[in-house]
């Protein structure tokens, strides 16, 4: 599905160009793309990562400490939050700690008592903690009902009904996977390899040339991988030995997701922009200015809405993608240090988590329309 107020123009370099609806296609950012895929995919193909030229990876600008209260609510937590995400078919929300980097403990919230706390300020029952024996990178949905966390050597399986983890043996630094829908995982690892598990955890096949794939992407039967150190966004073909397409990503990328219209969204947090890109080929559709150090990414299906943590601002910002130039539509005070953020699809509920320990944030979606 193309997401509306796109409309096909021209073919350029044997891919389409996408523009907006009733507004003049912008040549430079086509042309940005496709020099940038031209220096890019001489090199995508080389099996050997470490004779790739690399940057240090781009992290999150840290944030001020003196701000704005933040919008919404905030719950405590005791840990720094590394990264979130809401459980598609459950709604609960899980957190990783960012405290340590040699085990993790993951929190499993209820958001319908999150804050709820009794007389001497200690959740209840609401919130659960699990212990991982390793520092986890990432996490992603898996089979409904379950959660995916990557980490050195394994990958943990959260049962959320259970509140149990279970996990699977892995050669390598894992710091990406994706479920695939016939149950197979796809794990990007440290050292830039993409492989392929099988429903059982054997490998099936592997892909390298990545000097890291630090995040992936699954659009329409393509898959998307980022590189944080070389900063780019590559596409590659599942059972096919090379890597396919590759375009830079800014001058700093550090995060990307994936939308139900195809898109692919990255943050640019050095060169501030939020760029989109689109797969099958692989094409830089949108970029835009967004400042103050863009860094964590959560999509609102329900209103069509990217939202975008900055880090040093303290800020997490809406902007709608249909026009085809990313408009503002939100922006609103966060807990300081914001690097994760993730939404309620059932809701719209909107979470933040906080990397210095200043807690969870809920921002309703009630309470963003009557901001707008």
């Amino acid at each position: 599905m193309r997401p509306r107020g796109w409309v096909r123009l021209a073919a350029f370099a044997g891919s389409a160009v996408v523009t907006p609806r009733n507004q003049r296609f912008r040549v430079s950012t086509a042309l940005v793309g496709v020099a940038a895929l031209a220096l890019l995919t001489g090199c995508s193909n080389s099996p050997d990562s470490d004779n790739l030229p690399t940057r240090d990876p781009a992290t999150a600008a840290v944030s001020p400490t003196d701000t704005p209260r933040p919008a919404g609510d905030v719950a405590r937590l005791s840990s720094p939050v590394r990264a979130l995400l809401t459980e598609a078919s459950t709604g609960e929300i899980a957190a990783l700690d960012a405290s340590t980097d040699t085990s993790t403990v993951l929190f499993l919230i209820d958001p319908t008592t999150l804050g709820h706390t009794d007389p001497n300020g200690v959740p209840d029952a609401g919130v659960r903690a699990l212990s991982l024996s390793a520092r986890g990178a990432s996490l992603t949905q898996g089979k409904p009902g379950e959660l995916l966390v990557a980490a050195p050597n394994r990958i943990f399986r959260i049962n959320i009904t259970a509140h149990s983890v279970s996990e699977i043996p892995f050669d390598g630094d894992a710091r990406s996977v994706q479920r695939r829908d016939d149950g197979t995982l796809l794990v990007g690892t440290a050292d830039g390899k993409v492989r392929t598990l099988a429903t059982d955890g054997k490998v099936t096949h592997t892909i390298t040339g990545l000097a890291s794939a630090d995040a992936l992407a699954l659009t329409e039967g393509h898959v998307s991988v980022l590189d944080r150190r070389q900063t780019s966004v590559t596409e590659i073909e599942l059972g096919k030995d090379d890597l396919g397409l590759a375009l830079r990503a800014g001058d700093g990328a550090t995060n990307m997701i994936a939308d139900h219209f195809g898109r692919i969204i990255v943050t640019d947090s050095t060169g501030g922009e939020l760029l989109v890109f689109s797969a099958g080929p692989l094409v830089l559709r949108q970029r835009f200015p967004v400042n103050s150090s863009p860094y964590a990414l959560a999509y609102d299906q329900r209103s069509d809405t990217v939202w975008v943590t900055c880090t040093q601002s303290n800020e997490v910002v809406g902007f709608d993608l249909s026009t085809g130039i990313p408009t503002e539509v939100g922006r609103y005070p966060t807990v300081r240090q914001p690097n994760s953020v993730t939404i309620d699809q059932r809701t719209g509920d909107m979470f933040v988590g906080s990397a210095t320990g200043d807690g969870l944030q809920r921002i309703r979606a009630d309470d963003r329309k009557r901001g707008q």
